[in-house]
């Protein structure tokens, strides 16, 4: 299952880079960043105001591992949208990660034989397996993983989708996601795992995570692509 431990990842070369891209070629910065980092730990300096920006403009033989450009990107893109909470920044960045990989995303855990490309099929599946069980507990989180992740990233498919074959809209997945991630935090394996927490501020601010999402996919994912869609998204 996913967990929240792309911070862990990080190693000092990652953390050298943040001080580099935030200095912008100052010594005198740099040096300041780096003092901070041995003084506050990388926390701080990972929120460090201008980090993204400084991280997508570097332009150097050095580039960010991808542990931490998403760990930086999906925290700032965050806390923009007024949530600020690192343990949930660091599971959505491994859910980003993890998804990212082939078809991680179409499966419960890496090795299930059994693929999902639509929502109803997972809420269909849940109702004739057993609540209390582990197959159960991940139906139930990735029915809240997969919510996110194709209408947090791909709003632009999911629009496309809904106007050719009359598909579900934003609000559907929000919901859905909603009630996954709700369902997923009052499992007994969620306390077990320690992410009923996660799960729980998932539910509660998951329409707020996926227009931020939106904001992401966006910036970082699309910069050039340019729809109806996502005009609308920025009026």
């Amino acid at each position: 299952m996913i967990l929240a431990n792309v911070r862990g990842r990080l190693r000092a070369a990652d953390l050298r880079l943040v001080a580099l891209a935030l200095a912008r070629g100052d010594e005198t910065r740099r040096a300041r960043y780096e003092r901070l980092l041995l003084q506050q730990g990388p926390d701080r300096l990972l929120d460090e105001r201008g980090l993204l920006e400084a991280l997508l403009a570097l332009r150097t033989l050095a580039v960010p591992s991808p542990a931490l450009f998403t760990y930086v990107a999906v925290r700032h893109t965050l806390l923009a949208a007024g949530v600020d909470d690192r343990e949930l920044a660091d599971y959505l960045a491994a859910l980003i990660l993890e998804f990212g990989d082939h078809d991680r995303h179409t499966r419960i855990r890496r090795a299930d034989d059994q693929t999902y490309g639509y929502l109803v099929d997972m809420i269909g599946e849940l109702t004739g397996v057993d609540d209390t069980g582990e197959r159960g507990f991940l139906l139930r989180v990735h029915l809240g993983n997969y919510s996110l992740w194709l209408a947090g990233l791909f709003p632009d498919y999911v629009e496309a989708r809904r106007n050719r074959q009359g598909g579900p809209d934003l609000p559907y997945y929000d919901e859905l996601g909603r009630q996954g991630y709700r369902l997923a935090a009052e499992h007994r394996l969620a306390e077990r795992f320690g992410v009923a927490g996660i799960y729980r501020t998932a539910a509660q601010r998951f329409p707020t995570l996926r227009v931020a999402f939106n904001r992401l996919s966006d910036r970082v994912l699309f910069p050039h692509v340019s729809t109806p869609a996502k005009l609308l998204r920025h009026l």
